[in-house]
């Protein structure tokens, strides 16, 4: 899930679509909505966001450190309008990743966000789960070289599973991942839906299930 950090709701309802084409999810906030979500949220919402767009905002230097204080490794990116550079300065010396020139397109915004994590986290462009290869950067994953398309709330699941491979996630992490934590409109029970159709699929193209779920506990991706 993306943050998206506007003075404009029309601001963050389009990029919000564009994301969405892509399979992201989005939540928009003002600048004095973020702030109280950041100081009031728990521990556990965090860990489905994968970056923060801070757009057109009043004060936006100040921004990078509060944001720091409860999320260090989530990346933080400033979409920009002015191509001015002692302000581009300013931001990274505030402590933002990176400065985005607007208008932007949402895969690209992707692809900066990934070159981040590569850097700061060591996440690399994929991983290989034996015959199973999954990539983080929007493509279908691969069996044996062969790729396997799937849809993107499918693929979203899968990147996420092997995001953590070796860690037992639970539905809630997974939905929250997908479909972002203040989605209302969609039953958590959705997942067992995507879930079931993405072992299927890895199955049949592999001859084995690589995902193992337990009742309570969740969904773990592990290779022969």
């Amino acid at each position: 899930m993306y943050l998206i950090v506007d003075e404009q709701q029309l601001v963050t309802d389009g990029y919000a679509s564009g994301f969405e084409r892509e399979g992201i999810s989005t939540s928009g906030f003002s600048p004095d909505d973020f702030r109280d979500w950041l100081n009031t949220a728990p521990d556990t919402e965090f860990e489905a966001v994968e970056a923060i767009l801070i757009g057109e905002i009043g004060e936006r230097e100040k921004f990078p450190q509060i944001i720091r204080r409860r999320c260090s490794q989530k990346p933080v990116l400033v979409l920009n309008s002015s191509p001015v550079l002692e302000q581009t300065l300013k931001l990274f010396a505030a402590g933002v990743d990176d400065v985005v020139r607007k208008p932007v397109h949402p895969q690209e915004i992707l692809a900066r966000v990934n070159a981040i994590k590569r850097r700061t986290t060591n996440q690399s462009i994929n991983v290989e789960l034996g015959d199973l290869t999954v990539y983080f950067d929007g493509r279908d994953p691969e069996i044996n070289g062969k790729t396997l398309a799937l849809p993107r709330r499918e693929r979203r699941i899968l990147e996420y599973l092997a995001q953590n491979n070796g860690r037992r996630l639970t539905k809630t992490q997974i939905y929250n991942f997908v479909y972002g934590i203040f989605e209302s409109e969609v039953d958590e029970n959705v997942i067992e839906s995507h879930i079931s159709k993405l072992r299927k699929k890895l199955r049949t193209q592999m001859g084995y299930d690589p995902i193992d779920s337990k009742r309570y506990l969740g969904y773990i991706i592990n290779s022969l």
